[in-house]
């Protein structure tokens, strides 16, 4: 690898036979075949052996140690995109830009994510779950100042041979900014209060302005999404599922850090949230009951210990008009997290939630929250990197609808492939 590294090396910087300063290694004696190519790369700074005046030609090097010859590389000027593409993870370790590199390749990128996860519910949602989902992610650059976003979704569905399988594309969106002021629009993920009122599609635009203090605000509408209600024969009444219909909704958040604690406002406006009336004695939903606006407030707090333990605590604030238990909260702690790139990472994570129905819309856990009338229960998860990009994930959840006391557990487990 050391021969290959000098040629790739002499050949970047233009090296040819010629002499230069006395030579600094005592195994790369003159007339050695690579002593005119190893003499330019020590005078250019790139390589400097192993401290003991040896270049240590025949020595096999370590990833590590090759990223930090390329790093020395780029710093003066040399033409190595390949190899910095090669070694990009061990570059970012080293704390070493790609991005000046990025934008001198192709101008899209092709990614790509294959999951499979296999659920399984006891109590009351007894029942499994096991589909295989594809994402292929594409990106381009528009200019030096925007970019393009797209990813298409396949996802199968393995407990039955029904034909359900379909491919779409679920983000389409460019990125940029406007003076001091950046820029999402199109159908993005948004992530609304850490995920605990909604976590997923959205039509629309976000403007995010500041560092340390941030200010996010967004404007669009939301991806239909209801709460499944099941037919039980012990319920008493008849209760109501909700749904978010193509009416307008905004969205704010403001946030900030202290030291090591980091605080969170958000606002959360669903327009023309539906309330469907669930009649018990036919088990069917009926006709759309009520329009109401659906407006949410949170308030979190998350305090960090060191670079691996994550304290936080979240109050949310719905509106009675949705539901009379119109508040929650949410206790987290996370240790650590698995990284697709560094293998034998992991990490743990808990949550306790008391969350009524007006407090969110499509919550971002695993568990049965969307097919309940409020729940209170806690969450734990487990991950770890296998090899590189290759995580596998497990999650319980115990879960109870605050309405009709049913409950759900609930075991969702999940393997990741990237590339």
């Amino acid at each position: 690898m050391k021969k290959s590294l000098v040629l790739a090396m002499a050949m970047a910087l233009g090296v040819t036979a010629s002499a230069y300063a006395a030579n600094p290694f005592s195994d790369v004696p003159a007339g050695h075949w690579a002593y005119d190519s190893v003499n330019k790369l020590a005078a250019a700074g790139i390589v400097d052996g192993y401290g003991d005046s040896t270049f240590g030609g025949d020595r096999l090097m370590t990833r590590y140690e090759m990223a930090q010859i390329v790093a020395k590389a780029m710093a003066i000027g040399a033409n190595v995109d390949r190899l910095a593409a090669e070694f990009a993870d061990e570059l970012d370790s080293l704390g070493v830009r790609v991005a000046a590199l990025e934008k001198k390749s192709d101008n899209v990128k092709i990614t790509g994510e294959l999951r499979y996860h296999y659920e399984d519910t006891t109590k009351d949602y007894a029942g499994y779950a096991t589909k295989l989902r594809s994402r292929i992610w594409l990106t381009g650059q528009i200019n030096d100042g925007w970019k393009y976003t797209g990813m298409l979704e396949n996802n199968e569905n393995l407990k039955n041979d029904a034909g359900e399988e379909t491919a779409k594309f679920q983000r389409a969106y460019v990125n940029g900014k406007i003076g001091g002021v950046a820029v999402q629009a199109g159908r993005y993920n948004a992530k609304l209060a850490e995920g605990n009122v909604y976590d997923t599609r959205f039509d629309g635009v976000q403007l995010s302005y500041g560092k340390d203090v941030k200010l996010v605000a967004g404007y669009g509408k939301a991806t239909p999404s209801s709460v499944n209600v099941r037919t039980f024969e012990d319920l008493p009444g008849d209760y109501y599922a909700i749904k978010a219909e193509s009416g307008e909704t905004y969205y704010a958040e403001l946030s900030g850090k202290v030291g090591s604690l980091g605080l969170t406002a958000g606002y959360y406006d669903f327009k023309d949230v539906t309330e469907y009336e669930y009649n018990n004695a036919t088990g069917k939903i009926g006709a759309a009951d009520a329009k109401e606006d659906m407006d949410i407030w949170a308030l979190s707090a998350n305090y960090a210990f060191g670079k691996d333990v994550t304290l936080g605590a979240m109050y949310l604030k719905g509106n009675d008009d949705i539901a009379a238990d119109d508040d929650g909260f949410v206790i987290s702690a996370n240790y650590k997290g698995a990284k697709a790139s560094q293998v034998g990472s992991w990490g743990l994570a808990a949550k306790y939630y008391d969350q009524g129905m007006a407090t969110y819309l499509d919550h971002t856990m695993n568990g049965k929250a969307d097919n309940m009338f409020g729940f209170k229960g806690y969450g734990l998860t487990a991950n770890y990197t296998f090899a590189k990009n290759i995580v596998g994930q497990v999650e319980y959840y115990d879960l109870k609808d605050k309405v009709t006391d049913l409950k759900a557990k609930t075991l969702w487990s999940q393997v990741v492939f990237t590339f």
